[in-house]
């Protein structure tokens, strides 16, 4: 199984999470022709990044189209949106019909074309045969992630596309199952009643000692978006619920957390330490590579089996739970276990 890799990404939401906006309208922001966002170059971009690593967001327009226009008054003035935008992302304007040479990625693109509209090299080779506009392109881990969306793209669902990348949820789920989700977290007002039990870690810990289970360890804050969406969404599958009740003690630890927590005899607490202002159990349960969301699996004896990163759909979390519930981790590899499932499901259809 995938460990944990990377740094934390101090992400920091406006305004309490870019679910929840600044009430500013976009008639009431002091917007112009360009928005609240500090639009670059694509050459001013990529310089940028070679000293600070950051995705790429690429509102590709046209001079004649209106809607382009129309976001850039709306979604692009208004200021919980364009501080996000400026501060997580290199924010790149590109006329798509435009007569300059640019260089991306190693490579130089123009507009070779006779006609006045006529599409930049660039534009076809990211937007494909599907020339519409406006386009949004979200770039990352190195130019290797690229997702497009087409059209115009009001606040609520820019929202969904800015934490997708930008908390790095595209290493493990396709983008329209966290929209759900996202959705289902933020603006859906049906309540989701929760059957699965969570605990505090010295809960869970002491728990343990009388009735010893494996422990999984959810590790999010408050700031995380894509953990608020994996906490209330991910756990919500009554069988899944019913599994994880039955096979482990399920922690809520917030890694923000103040309170002391003993384990396995030492004492962690959050003191802000060395740079790090998160609780010191987050570190130790992480392996020292704290990463927004983690799952961390500790078996009976409270030794770490795995740690998992990044957010988990439920769908993605089902496989991992059973690989540790029912101990086959201890007899195979995460992919023989994988391989093993599909041969199952093969010979039985019915079995997930």
């Amino acid at each position: 199984m995938r460990k944990s890799i990377g740094l934390v990404l101090f992400l920091f939401l406006v305004h309490a999470g870019v679910a929840q906006h600044d009430a500013v309208s976009a008639a009431q922001s002091p917007a112009n022709e360009h928005g609240l966002v500090k639009w670059l170059d694509f050459k001013e971009a990529q310089e940028l990044n070679k000293k600070q690593a950051k995705p790429f967001l690429i509102d590709v327009y046209t001079d004649w189209c209106g809607w382009c226009k129309h976001m850039i008054k709306t979604t692009y003035s208004d200021q919980g949106i364009a501080n996000y935008v400026n501060l997580y992302f290199y924010p790149v304007k590109f006329n798509a019909e435009t007569k300059d040479t640019i260089a991306y990625n190693g490579v130089k693109y123009v507009n070779t074309g006779t006609e006045k509209k006529s599409p930049h090299q660039l534009a076809v080779k990211l937007l494909g045969t599907q020339l519409s506009y406006p386009s949004t392109i979200f770039v990352s881990n190195n130019f290797q992630f690229n997702l497009l969306s087409q059209g115009y793209l009001e606040v609520r669902k820019i929202e969904p596309l800015l934490i997708y990348t930008v908390e790095n949820v595209f290493r493990t789920t396709a983008y329209e199952d966290f929209k759900v989700n996202f959705e289902r977290t933020f603006y859906d007002t049906t309540k989701i009643t929760p059957t699965v039990k969570w605990y505090s870690m010295s809960e869970a810990l002491e728990l343990q000692k009388k009735k010893p289970k494996k422990i999984i360890a959810d590790i999010y804050t408050g700031f995380c978006n894509s953990c608020r969406v994996m906490n209330k969404t991910t756990f919500s599958d009554p069988k899944l619920a019913e599994y994880i009740n039955e096979h482990f003690y399920l922690v809520d630890f917030n890694a923000e957390s103040k309170d002391a927590v003993v384990f396995n005899g030492a004492n962690y607490q959050n003191k802000g330490a060395n740079g790090f202002p998160f609780h010191s159990l987050a570190l130790a349960l992480t392996r020292n590579s704290f990463v927004l969301p983690s799952l961390t699996v500790l078996d009976e004896k409270l030794q770490i089996a795995d740690v998992v990163s990044f957010y988990l759909s439920g769908k993605a979390i089902e496989p991992i739970v059973h690989y540790f519930g029912d101990n086959e981790y201890k007899t195979l590899k995460w992919e023989e276990y994988l391989k093993k499932k599909q041969e199952v499901k093969k010979e039985k259809p019915g079995i997930k």
